[in-house]
């Protein structure tokens, strides 16, 4: 289904008056200057929807339909397109290989453009056995002992690049769940030295303007060892392959309490921050909605990202995907609570005055540091989001909207309720 601009529009007009106030008041706290050039980032900001993540979500013992389930690649697009249309911040896409292979790369790119979709990272799947494959990853993919394992791994990934190119994209995402479920499974320099030159292979593939993109998970599936367990891991893999490969940094994928701004912070320094997946999670890697659970980690960690975007030139411009399970919410409305939830964070993390933060830490200032901070966080952002969305020709209140125009109930009429969407 499709939107029309007009009754965005008509909805928008009921809130002008309360939305002028709000943004007059904002003004009572920061200078206009301040406030437009924060208004201008947050219009540019664009964060990529994944594929998989447009159909019904569940438990790990099952999956409850929401109805009006996209049924291909096609629909999955025209759900990020309700979605960007709405928020005018979903303008990517990241798919998934093998469970979004498009049949018809002209009609899929066309449908995109329409939209006002792009291509963001390609992510390949070595964590499942496909149908047909003649070697499983039982044992492991680009870290296997078995040598015919690792190939068909490294053709797969060889294959994604090929379809992300039809398609525009620049980047290829490699997260492997290889790792051992118990002491003594095997031995760890080798099956990193594999992984290592597997990854070599798959760098040396890529396009000229591509990146590779190293994701690490310290623990699940596997429970005793992960081969890239962390940060340092990927960094060193990243360093090993080349000056097109970087970290990715997962927001669920740390141990509990982890400090991943100063992660994030190191990496950018270093030069070898590539993307970033958002998410929030109470336990472990729960893939929850971002910004449902630590809201001012998530502040903290724009606080860096912020800083080292501004001051770190030698780190490339960073792809931004959101990687989370919405469970049993009705997944575009997960999708819009998270980008809400992301922008809000940017927003403060842009309004922290800088100079008068180094001033206090350069003074040893403890405690004004901690105002500086909290100040921005404790400001309602929102007008700011809403402006720059009014702007852009998208929703003062995207999820309201949304609920406002039915379009789930839309969805199910065109769909039925029987569709299920490939993936997780």
């Amino acid at each position: 289904m499709r939107i029309q601009q007009e009754q965005i529009d008509a909805l928008n007009r009921q809130q002008d008056s309360f939305h002028r106030q709000q943004l007059d008041g904002l003004r009572t706290l920061y200078e206009e200057k301040r406030m437009a050039q924060t208004i201008q980032k947050l219009a540019d900001f664009q964060v990529a929807l994944p594929s998989w993540a447009l159909g019904a979500g569940g438990t790990r013992f099952g999956r409850f339909s929401y109805g009006g389930e996209p049924g291909n690649l096609e629909q999955k697009i025209e759900d990020i397109g309700l979605i960007h249309q709405l928020t005018r911040t979903a303008g990517a896409v990241s798919l998934h290989i093998p469970w979004d292979i498009p049949e018809d790369v002209a009609a899929i790119r066309q449908l995109a453009d329409e939209l006002g979709i792009s291509f963001d990272a390609m992510n390949s799947n070595t964590f499942q056995d496909q149908a047909g494959a003649g070697e499983s990853y039982r044992n492991g993919s680009l870290s296997s002992v078995h040598r015919a394992a690792r190939e068909q791994a490294i053709a797969h990934n060889i294959e994604v690049i090929r379809i992300g190119e039809q398609l525009g994209s620049k980047s290829l995402t490699v997260w492997l769940a290889d790792g051992a479920s118990f002491p003594g499974q095997y031995n760890f320099q080798t099956v990193l030295q594999h992984t290592e030159d597997s990854l070599k292979h798959i760098y040396s593939e890529l396009p000229d303007d591509w990146k590779l993109l190293i994701e690490y998970k310290p623990y699940e599936p596997h429970f005793y060892s992960t081969v890239i367990q962390d940060w340092g891991t990927s960094f060193a893999l990243a360093n090993a392959c080349g000056e097109k490969a970087f970290t990715l940094v997962d927001l669920g994928h740390h141990l509990p309490n982890t400090n991943i701004e100063q992660i994030v912070a190191t990496l950018m320094k270093k030069g070898k921050l590539g993307g970033f997946h958002f998410n929030d999670s109470k336990y472990g890697d729960d893939d929850l909605t971002v910004g449902a659970i630590k809201p001012y980690n998530l502040f903290l960690i724009f606080n860096e990202l912020v800083y080292g975007m501004e001051n770190n030139p030698q780190n490339p411009d960073l792809a931004w995907m959101i990687d989370a399970s919405h469970n049993i919410k009705d997944p575009l409305e997960d999708l819009i609570q998270s980008l809400e939830a992301i922008l809000i964070a940017y927003a403060q993390a842009l309004l922290v005055d800088r100079n008068a933060l180094f001033t206090a830490q350069q003074e040893s200032d403890v405690v004004r540091c901690q105002e500086i901070l909290q100040h921005a966080y404790r400001t309602d952002v929102r007008p700011l989001l809403r402006e720059a969305r009014l702007r852009a020709g998208g929703a003062f209140d995207p999820l309201e909207t949304y609920r406002s125009l039915e379009v789930r109930k839309q969805l199910v009429k065109e769909r039925g309720s029987s569709t299920r969407a490939t993936g997780l």
